[in-house]
């Protein structure tokens, strides 16, 4: 391969290009970000840059030292809007295109949004958390649409802020179907005791200046209004290309396409019937993805460690494995009432998951058996 495209510049793109270099490819890489700014993190937009804390350089995930090495052809501020794999090639929304022998598709996906909420703020991007920076104003409401790990985060920030907090959530309890109910309770508590106002069962039909309207007619009062109710994966430039598409980009095993110079990764990249749309999950994909493009065919397959974690308030979640609501969750120290415990869920007696708030030290040593090599 002389040419390898990598479509998409945040994380996932970003691992598979020093991925690239590491197995020993030595061709071009070019890589194609629809955003304007070199390849950021994300998990702080939620947490010190929209805080204020932390500027856009301190995210950079590329220093200058990496960039001379990498040798990268950056398309930046330009979409990719088509992939003609017969052509190998990749059209761009600027009018120009790239040829490519091989493709990683690391398109990752654009916040959702609801019907009603066009005006309220999302947070996926660094323009998105930029815009919602400058209104978060002494003195504004903030309502926030959704209690899972964005809105959670988003209202963690707000608060240390100063702002009033009310959190909007569907569901009986925050993250419930990921947790399970007696977990979801403990996320309850770190928002009731940090003041913020979480109600929960709660529909909402749309938003004007007053506010988030709710079915039934009340209206919870608000001047900024965020929605953190997942995203939708970024597919549509994939139509007419003959790659299986629905809910992300369709990938066996080892992340590879039915076309076997196309593989996907990060939150885009769904395989095994699931995508995972976790940092960690991103990263990690890129060892395999590469090996598999570059072998032409799929050599190697890619085993999630389920790792996931999120600050909140003064408390720090952490999650490893793939438990399911069946298991049998049993605190291991602590209890679900304090400020620091670890949990696991077990089934047929082995340890499947493991789940801790504000217990490092024993969460890794308890997800160490867990852990299955992401190259096999």
């Amino acid at each position: 391969m002389k040419r390898i495209a990598v479509v998409g510049a945040s994380l996932a793109g970003v691992r598979a290009a020093q991925e690239l270099r590491a197995q020993g490819y030595d061709g071009g890489i070019v890589l194609i970000g629809e955003e304007q700014h070199l390849p950021y993190d994300r998990p702080p937009l939620s947490k010190a840059f929209l805080a204020g804390t932390a500027s856009p350089a301190s995210l950079e995930l590329l220093d200058a030292g990496d960039l001379a090495s990498l040798a990268l052809d950056f398309r930046l501020g330009v979409r990719a809007t088509a992939l003609e794999p017969g052509n190998r090639r990749v059209l761009l929304s600027d009018g120009g295109s790239v040829h490519a022998d091989g493709v990683v598709i690391a398109t990752g996906g654009r916040a959702r949004t609801l019907p009603g909420f066009e005006a309220a703020h999302t947070l996926r991007t660094l323009d998105d958390a930029l815009a919602l920076r400058s209104a978060l104003v002494p003195g504004v409401r903030v309502a926030i649409v959704g209690a899972g790990f964005i809105g959670a985060e988003v209202a963690s920030t707000c608060r240390s802020l100063g702002l009033d907090v009310t959190v909007l959530e569907a569901l009986p309890a925050p993250l419930a179907p990921v947790l399970g109910p007696e977990l979801a309770a403990v996320c309850a508590r770190l928002h009731a005791d940090h003041g913020t106002d979480l109600r929960c069962g709660v529909s909402v039909t749309d938003m004007s200046e007053a506010g988030v309207h709710l079915a039934g007619g009340s209206l919870v009062p608000a001047d900024v209004v965020v929605t953190g109710v997942g995203m939708t994966p970024a597919t549509d430039w994939l139509a007419g290309s003959g790659l299986k598409v629905g809910n992300g980009v369709h990938a066996d095993a080892g992340l590879v396409t039915e076309l076997p110079q196309v593989v996907a990764v990060g939150d885009v990249a769904r395989y095994g019937g699931r995508r995972h749309e976790h940092w960690t999950n991103a990263s990690e994909q890129a060892p395999v993805a590469v090996a598999n493009l570059l072998a032409g065919q799929t050599a190697r397959t890619y085993a999630p460690s389920g790792y996931v974690w999120s600050d909140q308030y003064a408390g720090t979640l952490q999650l490893a494995g793939h438990p399911r609501p069946d298991d049998t969750l049993s605190v291991v120290d602590g209890d679900l009432s304090s400020s620091s415990f670890a949990a696991v869920w077990q089934r047929d007696g082995a340890t499947v998951g493991v789940f801790a708030l504000n217990n490092a030290k024993l969460f890794n040593r308890l997800r160490r058996p867990l852990r299955q090599p992401a190259v096999v």
